[in-house]
């Protein structure tokens, strides 16, 4: 039974489950991108240049006379610049927000009534040597 415990607690902690969300959503945006520069971008910035070499898909760029298709390449880059860029303002956004809460001022606490006299003591023998 041992093992099927700590397997089940494994599979149950927080890290895990946030792993899985995260793969999860990560496969959803990856589909939102290939749609975006495969539907939008491509055909928007693209166009003139596929027109000049008389294609109509990205993925019909081949290396004449083999089996190179750099078209498919230059699209998982662009998919890869705009997920990296996606990201990058995500994170920007939550470490700003981060900031925001960690720089609420904080008070100092009240001395402690021992703190205080503590502090009397020390200011009494203080006066009594002529220290002060």
């Amino acid at each position: 039974m041992g093992f099927v415990k700590e397997f089940k607690e494994f599979a149950v902690k927080g890290n895990v489950l946030d792993l899985a969300v995260a793969v999860v959503i990560g496969a959803a945006f990856s589909g939102i991108v290939k749609s975006l520069v495969d539907d939008i971008i491509t055909p928007a910035v693209l166009t003139p240049a596929l027109k000049a070499a008389n294609l109509t898909n990205l993925a019909e760029l081949t290396v004449p006379g083999t089996a190179i298709k750099y078209g498919n390449f230059i699209s998982q880059v662009i998919s890869f610049f705009i997920i990296a860029l996606s990201l990058f303002l995500i994170i920007t956004g939550i470490n700003k927000f981060k900031k925001k809460e960690a720089v609420a001022p904080t008070v100092a606490p009240a001395p402690t009534k021992e703190e205080e006299l503590l502090t009397q003591i020390r200011d009494i023998l203080a006066a009594k040597n002529g220290t002060v």
